[in-house]
């Protein structure tokens, strides 16, 4: 759960300022906000040839585009394919003035697309749609005990109220269901690629549905049941409304190294930009309504957080335990368009948190640009990272479009994949071959920056990049993982959209004249995952796809961790990061003419090796004291690095620059 929060200043009068001006924003939002009926009255004017048009564009990309299709049709029994083909042939026996309703279609439509469980494989509306959230004031959210599961009421949209209702209230029907049930009916409509993803999503969605991936909900309002704060039994009926969400942070159908990095779970992130919309205005106001937008200052949202440049990206904070005091740094979005950025102010938040251990906390994160979720994990490892290997599907339209660029270092270079594709034919491979998408170089770039022990935090909801990220945390090995469900959202792929794809056939100029791709009606659009992620290590070859990053524990969220701050599953967090070794690596050099005096501190390491420029240069066995080491004909400005192990393993490794 993410904690409610109010900007922090210095100056008393400021601060009342920007409370004014967020409660302005917060009653602009709330004016702005329609109810459902009026919202649909307006919508749908799609033609039937309009539609057939989406059918066919859909067809393409299914059938030559979508890496996944052979393992959803294996493990989900399902056949899109025909169902498209089935829906286009009734569309014959039609005309505009009998066709089907539009909602009938799109929700024909989003059905097909989430059959195959891939929230990165979607079905856009087109207008009025795109752009819009469904929403119910209030946030639920599950939590357990001794006698089972409890669903609260965690936030409220700010001036809703109702009898005994708030944070804490205990929702036990929704419109006369047993809650649980309601919540596994809705969660079996949605995409999630496995069990936990699948009831996640049909919690979230229960009260928040952008409606550009989700169909607009069947009722016009819902009958709430729930026990009052003060347990008397009590019930309400609210009204959808339709309001207008922040706009993504990055145009997905441009030619761009991020649009063409991006591996993204749609649907989480418009509904966290929705949140932020709804629940957290203070944010919304810092970002000047630009999503994970980065500020020239770095400034504190809430009054225990570290001030950050990227309040919508960010939260860091020292958390104290029973166990001890710990950093907790939040990532609500690897959504940026810098990913050096990203990660530099990544390493500055942990260096400003306490070094005996790291909460890296990625819950309801649905990913974003691969480059920053890959590019963070050097700074948490000595270990040289291998960025997970991707590939195609082997189709004759994949072909042409890595052919066309495959030699073109400007843009987006897809060289690395244009042989294996070439030889498939001959070879009859299914896949191309496996290359990364992330540089090595620059997942290597920077190196260890962080010492002490880290734990991940991961839940359901995290996808894509995200599991990207939790798939390579686990692969190096670099600490703890701790789950708040059996297993991650398991989206593994890179994505893109039919926009960015009818774009590669057609820049640079000259234009293909024969590309298959149309531009879609009424800006609707398509996405589809593009490329699978292999994992590395131990679990090499393996797809991230509908198998996920199972955590080494789990932790059950209760109801002080849904109402006080996550308390309970940062203490769970403490206690493994207690019992995780510690290590300390020093290492201060001074200059004498071309002499390098190398002075190392240290804890837990019984060997330094030392490396000039790549190169090695001495290998010291330690026996706890401080050493100084003379390096002689040293130039200024070479990089010295010092590798330290424990027993025969690389546990730190620290560079210097002379």
């Amino acid at each position: 759960m993410t904690e409610p929060r109010k900007t922090v200043t210095k100056k008393p009068a400021t601060r009342r300022a920007v409370t004014r001006k967020a409660a302005r924003a917060k009653e602009s939002a709330q004016a702005a906000a329609v109810p459902l009926p009026q919202f649909l009255a307006g919508a749908g004017n799609l033609t039937l040839a309009q539609r057939k048009l989406l059918v066919d564009q859909s067809l393409l990309l299914l059938g030559e585009n979508y890496v996944h299709l052979p393992l959803k049709a294996a493990m989900h029994a399902v056949n899109p394919l025909q169902r498209l083909r089935v829906l286009r042939a009734r569309m014959e026996r039609q005309t505009d003035a009998t066709m089907e309703p539009e909602w009938i279609f799109h929700r024909q439509m989003s059905s097909i697309f989430h059959s195959v469980r891939d929230l990165h494989t979607n079905y856009l509306l087109p207008a009025p749609f795109a752009g819009k959230v469904a929403y119910l004031p209030f946030m639920i959210e599950k939590c357990f005990d001794t006698v089972g599961e409890h669903y609260l009421i965690t936030r409220m949209v700010t001036g809703y109220s109702a009898p005994q209702f708030g944070p804490g209230a205990e929702v036990t029907h929704w419109n006369g269901t047993p809650i649980a049930r309601a919540v596994a009916l809705n969660g079996a409509v949605f995409a999630g690629s496995n069990d936990a993803a699948n009831l996640a999503r049909g919690l979230e969605s229960l009260t928040l549905r952008p409606l550009v991936i989700q169909a607009p909900p069947d009722e016009d309002w819902v009958t709430l049941t729930y026990t009052g704060l003060d347990g008397s039994a009590q019930e309400l009926r609210e009204q959808w409304k339709v309001t207008t969400n922040l706009p993504p942070m990055t145009d997905l159908d441009a030619i761009t190294e991020a649009s063409a990095a991006m591996g993204l779970d749609l649907d989480s992130d418009e509904k966290s930009r929705a949140k932020k919309v709804l629940y957290v205005r203070d944010v919304v106001d810092l970002e000047r309504g630009e999503s994970s937008a980065a500020l020239t200052a770095p400034v504190a949202v809430g009054a225990a957080d570290l001030p950050t440049t990227m309040p919508g990206v960010f939260r860091a904070r020292a958390v104290t335990t029973s166990h001890g005091t710990f950093g907790h740094l939040r990532i609500f979005t690897f959504s940026v368009t810098d990913p050096v950025a990203f990660r530099d102010e990544f390493v500055r938040l942990a260096a400003a948190l306490p070094q005996d251990g790291l909460i890296v906390d990625v819950r309801d994160n649905g990913g974003g640009h691969i480059y920053a979720s890959e590019f963070t994990l050097q700074t948490m490892t000595p270990r040289r990272i291998a960025p997970e290997p991707v590939q195609f599907i082997s189709t004759a339209l994949n072909l042409r479009i890595c052919r066309r660029h495959k030699d073109n270092p400007s843009g987006i270079d897809l060289g690395p994949w244009f042989d294996s594709l070439d030889l498939a034919t001959e070879t009859g491979a299914t896949y191309s071959a496996a290359k990364p998408i992330t540089p090595e170089d620059g997942a290597n770039e920077l190196g260890q920056t962080y010492y002490g022990p880290v734990v991940l935090v991961t839940d359901a909801r995290c996808y894509s990049a995200t599991d990207i990220f939790a798939a390579g945390f686990a692969d190096h090995e670099i600490g703890m993982i701790l789950g708040v469900d059996d297993n991650t959202g398991a989206g593994g792929a890179n994505v893109w959209t039919h926009g960015l794809l009818a774009t590669l056939l057609n820049e640079p100029p000259p234009a293909d004249p024969t590309s298959p791709y149309v531009a879609l009606p009424n800006g609707a659009n398509l996405r589809v995952a593009i490329r699978r992620t292999l994992r590395v290590g131990e679990l090499s070859g393996t797809p991230v796809e509908d198998v996920g990053v199972r955590p080494h524990a789990i932790h059950r969220m209760t109801r002080a961790d849904l109402l006080s701050g996550n308390a309970d599953l940062l203490e769970a967090a403490g206690q493994m990061l207690a019992g995780m070794p510690r290590r300390r690596l020093e290492v201060s050099t001074s200059m004498a003419g071309t002499t390098l005096t190398v002075g190392l501190e240290v804890e837990g390491i019984d060997r330094v090796d030392l490396y000039l420029d790549g190169r090695p240069i001495s290998s010291e066995d330690l026996v706890g004291v401080p050493l100084g080491i003379e390096i002689l004909d040293v130039s200024p400005g070479q990089l010295l690095r010092a590798d330290a192990f424990s027993g025969g393993q690389l546990i730190a490794s620290r560079r210097v620059l002379v």
